[in-house]
């Protein structure tokens, strides 16, 4: 690895897999000093940014709202090279090493091409590793219905399996496809997010070697794509709340919300979306509680709510992000509106 290049750590996988449990621990071990994080988030409103607490606002960086594989990936490239200076400490640069946590829908491959094929980050940035975290519960079938998770797995130069306490038997047969499409790709079993730093720092650099051949070829079409300026990415829209057939749709309340009729509204949108319904998170301001409840459920899996220590920001509001394929906004806030919450702007 360069000596003068500063190497970057792609932190990627699919909706729900765990990557901002990750970080929030790597943060809470006090691993993450002299380390610059880039989170993006799908929809025009993230959350995960505000989540990661325990992580200094000068250390963590929102790109901007859309998917960073498709609608802002220009702006991947200013942050990148901007940052040493935008981001300088007394005028100088105090990282050391970045890392970039890509939305849970992204093709990893343009942004593995922008990192490697752009002159003015590739001067600047040396791409370390590719990390993916992998549902031990949901990775099998999103393996088998998107793409992106395919490519997620593909590029990996080191495999983080999440959730493997509840996932049973199932775990057999998901590391028997993790193997075929990452046959060189180390894995680790983590729970609660507890990884090690030096799956993300002590790894080398980015090499093809002993990773399927596909890859090269992702890599080499986005190469093509970013020299024809006039074709954009995948022919994705200029829209951060969709990324395919896939929307994102944010719900803020103003008020408190009463516990036991926020979780009948979030039971009927189970029902209502059914394995449609991707992706939940949310920051809730329960009535009578005085700190921020956090939800965030996969599917048919809901996890159990985490109460943080103090709200991220000034926003007291209940905001809840919904990820789901195609998704309706209207319909969406019915089933809340039906147990007589008033989200803002609906």
């Amino acid at each position: 690895m360069s000596a003068e290049r500063i190497p970057v750590s792609v932190l990627t996988g699919f909706l729900g897999s765990g990557k901002t449990t990750i970080l929030r621990h790597l943060a809470q071990q006090g691993e993450l000093d002299r380390t610059l994080i880039l989170v993006n988030e799908f929809g025009e409103v993230g959350l995960d940014h505000q989540l990661l607490t325990p992580i200094d606002d000068d250390t963590l960086v929102a790109v901007e709202s859309g998917c960073i594989c498709c609608t802002i990936r220009a702006d991947l490239v200013k942050t990148l090279t901007d940052a040493p200076w935008r981001y300088a400490r007394g005028g100088k640069r105090w990282f050391d090493r970045v890392i970039i946590e890509t939305t849970g829908i992204a093709d990893p491959a343009p942004i593995l091409q922008t990192i490697l094929g752009n002159e003015s980050v590739s001067a600047q940035y040396d791409l370390a590793a590719v990390i993916t975290a992998v549902d031990a519960v949901n990775g099998f079938a999103s393996l088998h219905n998107h793409l992106e998770a395919v490519k997620q797995v593909a590029v990996a130069d080191r495999l983080l399996l999440t959730k493997t306490d509840l996932a049973g038997d199932d775990v057999v047969k998901l590391d028997r496809r993790l193997r075929e499409l990452a046959p060189s790709a180390e894995q680790n079993q983590v729970l609660h997010g507890e990884a090690q730093a030096g799956w993300f720092f002590d790894v080398g650099s980015f090499k093809l070697d002993g990773k399927a051949a596909k890859v090269d070829d992702w890599l080499r079409e986005e190469m093509l794509a970013a020299q024809h300026a006039d074709r954009h990415t995948h022919d994705h829209p200029a829209d951060p709340n969709r990324h395919g057939q896939i929307f994102a749709s944010c719900l803020t309340f103003s008020e408190p919300v009463d516990a036991a009729m926020f979780e009948a509204s979030l039971s009927l949108l189970l029902q209502f979306k059914g394995p449609d319904l991707l992706r939940i998170k949310g920051i809730v301001n329960v009535h009578g509680v005085d700190r921020p409840m956090v939800i965030h459920g996969v599917q048919h899996v809901f996890h159990p709510p985490q109460i943080l220590d103090d709200w991220p920001s000034e926003d007291r509001r209940t905001r809840i992000v919904i990820i789901a394929k195609d998704l309706d906004h209207e319909q969406i806030g019915d089933c809340f509106r039906g147990f007589g919450f008033s989200p803002e702007g609906t």
